[in-house]
């Protein structure tokens, strides 16, 4: 009888902790959503000369260098070293999946150093994303400075989200401490990685023969300017 009521008051223990758990979770995302959205109305009430887009840009930009410069500290420095410790979602993309990914994370007590280096690589690339935006806004993306900005962004996408994505993947699959369908997630995350690398490829050709183009034009000008110089 005494072995029944310890264990009966065990179990009610645990879903305590657990609700207890559970509502810690909801409290913080709701607080950190607060400050985001109080972040973009102070940006809309002392920026009102810009679009909302723009604000609404600023607000990403400063959460995409946030969020790159925490879980590079988290990843990175403060360990365990991400590659030698997997336990969880390889790759975290944005809005739905990312959302479960990271909920399903801070649920389960796992996975959370693989979690943050995935972070890390997925927003690594979003303040050239927005810089790139905000350079089309003012009219300076076609000048040598876009230029770098687009280069960059692809250089990053291609080393992080596909090397470094595919190697961590490959230490998660081989590792047995992650739970089965977290590695399945890791691999759809993976995957959706290499749809995105579909569309930057194409993106690069376009890019690539517009550069082309640009130079064949200046070419074209430079010999015309230089048989007028000479009949004059």
């Amino acid at each position: 009888m005494c072995t029944i009521k310890v264990m009966s008051f065990a179990a009610v223990v645990n879903v305590f902790q657990s609700q207890e758990k559970m509502a810690l979770l909801v409290v913080g995302a709701l607080l950190c959503l607060s400050c985001w959205v109080s972040f973009y109305f102070i940006l809309c009430n002392f920026n009102g000369s810009r679009s909302y887009e723009w604000n609404c840009r600023l607000v990403t930009l400063v959460h995409g260098i946030l969020a790159v410069c925490i879980t590079s500290y988290i990843g990175y420095v403060d360990g365990p070293w991400p590659f030698t410790h997997p336990e969880g979602p390889v790759m975290l993309a944005h809005h739905t999946m990312s959302i479960l990914g990271i909920l399903l994370t801070l649920w389960l007590g796992e996975s959370g150093i693989e979690g943050c280096a995935v972070l890390f690589g997925s927003e690594i690339t979003n303040p050239l994303l927005q810089a790139r935006w905000f350079l089309k806004q003012t009219g300076h993306y076609a000048t040598r400075l876009g230029d770098v900005v687009d280069v960059l962004f692809v250089l990053l996408f291609v080393v992080m989200r596909i090397f470094v994505g595919g190697t961590m993947l490959y230490c998660e699959l081989i590792s047995p401490r992650p739970r089965f369908f977290i590695k399945c997630g890791g691999v759809a995350m993976y995957a959706l990685s290499w749809v995105f690398m579909v569309d930057i490829v194409r993106f690069a050709i376009r890019k690539s023969k517009s550069w082309h183009k640009q130079q064949r034009d200046q070419q074209e000008i430079v010999a015309a300017n230089g048989h007028e110089g000479k009949r004059d």
